[in-house]
């Protein structure tokens, strides 16, 4: 069980880890956002591809903070049943408890399995390793080559205005959804409010 309780805490921190990740990104469309309406508003010349950085930005964000959620117990869920149960039926609630987050940890994985071949089809498209089906031959120049494969990666966006790779959204996808499963496995095992406990022990001792 301590065995448990100390991969808990490294996946925990991972999730940490992938929340400060996704907060840059908010920042970084805050100052994109703000940029553009100075533009509006002062040279009356909109930035190109607000929207799509918007819209791809999303799903950065939602899919690094999302592990952190469901480390801090904050994912949106009807647990009003089991608030009650605790109180008459704690033995029964715990284990309730940790069915739903078994379960929970089954679904994430399932997103995680089917994601992880479009996520690889996707970054295959841009050939980085492997000689492409078109365009230009690998010319032996680092940043040429690789501006090449970029340009050859399955993209987002409107050609003309902003384009950007889809395999770094979908890997996001990939790695948020695959912590996910993780972190509810370990809380199945070790027990959500068994390991708080023991945690706010250890503090006060």
């Amino acid at each position: 069980m301590r065995t448990v309780e100390r991969l808990e805490r490294v996946f925990h921190g991972i999730a940490m880890v992938a929340n400060v990740a996704g907060t840059s990104v908010i920042f970084a469309l805050i100052i994109i956002m703000n940029a553009d309406v100075f533009s509006r508003n002062f040279f009356d010349t909109p930035l190109r591809g607000v929207v799509e950085v918007v819209i791809f930005s999303l799903v950065l964000i939602v899919f690094l903070q999302l592990p952190d959620v469901v480390r801090n117990n904050r994912l949106t869920r009807s647990d009003g049943f089991l608030i009650l149960g605790r109180r008459r039926f704690p033995r029964f609630t715990n284990v309730l408890d940790r069915a739903i987050d078994l379960a929970a940890a089954v679904f994430m994985a399932l997103i995680t399995w089917t994601m992880w071949p479009e996520f690889t089809e996707s970054i295959a498209s841009c050939h980085f390793l492997t000689a492409p089906e078109y365009g230009p031959e690998p010319s032996g120049h680092s940043l040429t080559d690789l501006k090449a494969a970029l340009a050859r990666c399955e993209y987002f966006g409107t050609p003309g205005i902003f384009t950007a790779p889809w395999w770094p959204a979908k890997m996001a996808i990939v790695y948020s959804a695959g912590l996910c499963a993780i972190i509810f496995f370990l809380k199945a095992l070790v027990g959500e409010h068994q390991f708080a406990d023991d945690l706010n022990k250890g503090i006060a001792a």
